[in-house]
């Protein structure tokens, strides 16, 4: 008997949509670090380094509060190395294993997301690297815009799939099928 369940990611049997000017796909699942501290942006850059996860993203995720975001999932090693790097100015929690990330990019990326949320997604107001922490109906998210027309949604787990379905519903009424 196993003693604890397998992992499965949460939005496996999920596939890609895509039209012309949509595309809403599950990302991997990858790493989340949830940084707490008195440090900033600038200030994590040598630490991810150190630890060898400069691929990584750093976003906003409220006062003194940051998220790393990447797509390889990291061993306990590395997690303890960044943490270690950040030996009194930060502390470290591991939140891979609660959270999905979700991609939505092209030019009516905004539309979709103007459907659900109240941020002001002009790129004046939420330029590319903007993050916020909103509601996309009634579930609560990180927006972050990654490009001009891409996003990128991370959820809790247990609301992955609804904000999945409800994302894929929109995608379809602005013509985005399945990827074959």
């Amino acid at each position: 008997m196993l003693d604890r369940p397998e992992h499965r990611p949460v939005l496996a049997g999920k596939t890609a949509l895509q039209a012309p000017g949509i595309r809403l796909e599950p990302l991997l699942e990858g790493h989340l670090l949830h940084v707490m501290g008195v440090i900033d942006a600038d200030g994590l850059a040598r630490p991810l380094s150190t630890a060898g996860l400069e691929a990584s993203t750093i976003r906003s995720a409220g006062y003194q509060q940051w998220f790393i975001a990447g797509d390889e999932a990291l061993p306990s090693s590395r997690i303890a190395a960044f943490s270690s790097a950040l030996q009194g100015t930060a502390f470290v929690s591991d939140q891979s294993h609660g959270r999905v990330r979700i991609g939505l990019s092209g030019p009516q990326a905004t539309e979709l997301l103007a459907k659900g949320t109240a941020v002001d997604l002009h790129p004046s107001a939420f330029p590319e690297g903007r993050s916020a922490v909103t509601l996309f109906g009634h579930i609560s998210l990180q927006l972050t815009r990654t490009g001009a027309d891409s996003f990128e949604l991370t959820v809790l787990r247990s609301f992955a799939e609804a904000l999945y379905e409800e994302l894929e519903a929109l995608a379809v009424s602005l013509g985005a099928l399945p990827e074959l």
